[in-house]
């Protein structure tokens, strides 16, 4: 049996409303984004850590709050994903389009 695949959304206009990211989507759908909410969630090693072989975590002992903080660039990797720059020059996650929906729904 052969699953069917959904497609993914993907951002059709990414632009900054007020100091808020706002993500309109190919289905329709719209996400807004705070930039210090966007920055602790960070998918990058630093912000979430990562575990080697043996299952040891490196990083990821940082802030998890960053107030004040803005996002003063993006730009698209690839077909999957978005990678943001942040004022406290932060630019290492990369936020693919799945982990984005998620954060949005989450808000």
């Amino acid at each position: 049996m052969v699953e069917s695949a959904v497609p993914i959304p993907t951002p059709t206009r990414v632009q900054m409303i007020g100091s808020e990211i706002a993500i309109a989507w190919s289905d329709g759908e719209e996400s807004y984004f705070h930039p210090e909410r966007l920055r602790a969630a960070s998918p990058s090693a630093e912000t979430q850590g990562e575990r080697d072989i043996l299952g040891q975590q490196y990083g990821g002992t940082g802030p998890k709050q960053f107030p004040g903080v803005l996002v003063v660039g993006w730009e698209q990797v690839g077909n999957y994903a978005l990678r943001f720059e942040f004022s406290d020059g932060h630019r290492t996650g990369l936020y693919s389009y799945i982990y984005l929906r998620r954060l949005g729904a989450a808000s």
